[in-house]
């Protein structure tokens, strides 16, 4: 009795003695801000940008510097079967919230990549327009040219000429796939020819004006996620060889698509030959085919993974990846020279566990960490091969005169 009586006399000195080291572990921060109280969101909380990355609109406001941009292409209209990816940015962006700068650490590559010495931004979206082709890969290209060649980032070079302001590099959410040949062509503007690592279960060099069917051409019609590739080669945008397809599985018109491939400069990886040489040996194929002096830009369609993995999307192709083996191999190229990267074809209409965004947002986290750990654009890279003042006022007008002119036809039909 006389011990309980002990007892009950310690314990109220044993919860203040507890209690004041609560009180006093949450004193860390003296005269907290607003920021300290409020500022930390949950995944599931706040505005959905890319990993709770602050957002800008950079199309916007020119002024404002990065060094990664996170730039959203909601563009599907140059699709040949399921559309959709339209909605892929916004399905993208849901799958990274549970990414963020207090738990972002990739212990993959020993780094955090969202507070390393980039300044990685959300840059919102291209308003690209869904009613003209040829209009959108004029918006598409004017926007990326705008992103990479208008601004600069924050990260210098100090060379013999003298101080040098690197330009940003951007990791883009589709949006299809053909959204890649408006960003070969604002690429070329700084680098010149661009080595292009292409994980997809397709060529995408068909030529759009013998691989499809139809008697119907024009000069858009010949703008697809298919024959992208074919187009930037066509262009001169590529490097002559070195450019690379990994994860191939789909069917062909005959040997005669591979033909065409070859003149385009690309190797082929099949996806069958994981089960001879392993992932590692699939890693060690692309190392040794990729150049580590050239500027290198990756693009992931997502349907490289397995439909049991990534279902959400407009062409799947069975026999694909595993995500942890796209993770490896992606995670072993952080020694290129990558300036820029893609996730595209995420089609949240057919994800109905969010499995594919989850995936496309893995991705795009594995290449900002890569662009991340190589630290600033190498300035050797740069090549500056064009401007954009001249182009670009003269695309602007025509756009101003062609949309005048179907105004006027518009009005002269309706009276």
């Amino acid at each position: 009795m006389q011990f309980k009586y002990q007892l009950s006399l310690l314990l109220p000195l044993f919860l203040s003695f507890v209690g004041n080291n609560i009180v006093e572990a949450h004193k860390v921060i003296d005269n907290p801000t607003l920021e300290d109280i409020w500022d930390q969101d949950w995944p599931y909380q706040g505005v959905e940008t890319f990993a709770h990355l602050p957002h800008t609109k950079c199309l916007l406001h020119p002024d404002v510097e990065f060094d990664i941009g996170i730039i959203g292409v909601p563009f599907d209209t140059a699709t040949t079967y399921r559309p959709g990816a339209r909605f892929g940015p916004s399905a993208i962006r849901k799958g990274s919230q549970r990414q963020n700068s207090l738990r972002g650490f990739n212990f993959r590559a020993d780094i955090n990549p969202y507070t390393s010495w980039a300044k990685v931004i959300d840059c919102g979206d291209i308003p690209v327009t869904p009613m003209d082709n040829d209009i959108a890969l004029k918006m598409m290209t004017k926007a990326f040219e705008s992103l990479l060649l208008e601004r600069n980032g924050t990260a210098n070079s100090t060379s013999s000429s003298g101080k040098t302001v690197l330009p940003p590099r951007l990791m883009s959410l589709g949006g299809d796939h053909s959204i890649l040949l408006p960003i070969l062509r604002a690429l070329h503007k700084v680098y010149g020819r661009i080595t292009v690592v292409h994980f997809d279960s397709h060529l995408d060099t068909w030529s759009a004006k013998t691989s499809y069917p139809g008697y119907w051409h024009s000069d858009t019609s010949e703008f697809t996620h298919g024959s992208m590739l074919w187009s930037a080669a066509k262009e001169g945008l590529l490097a002559e060889s070195n450019n690379l397809h990994v994860g191939l599985r789909t069917r062909l018109a005959g040997w005669e698509d591979y033909d065409v491939d070859d003149d385009t400069g690309f190797t082929r990886i099949e996806a069958d030959e994981i089960l001879e040489l392993g992932v590692k040996g699939m890693a060690d194929k692309i190392l040794s085919i990729v150049p580590k002096d050239k500027p290198v830009y990756v693009s992931v369609d997502i349907d490289v993974i397995d439909p049991g993995s990534a279902p959400g999307t407009g062409t799947m192709e069975c026999g694909g990846f595993l995500t942890r083996e796209l993770i490896y191999m992606l995670r072993q190229m952080e020694n290129l020279n990558i300036v820029g990267g893609d996730v595209v074809e995420v089609a949240p209409a057919y994800d109905p566990l969010e499995i594919t965004s989850l995936a496309g947002a893995q991705v795009a986290y594995e290449l900002i960490t890569n662009m991340v750990k190589h630290g600033p654009v190498d300035e050797s890279l740069i090549k500056r091969t064009g401007s954009t003042e001249l182009g670009d006022n003269v695309v602007v007008k025509d756009e101003e005169e062609r949309i005048g002119s179907r105004v006027r036809h518009h009005i002269f039909n309706n009276f």
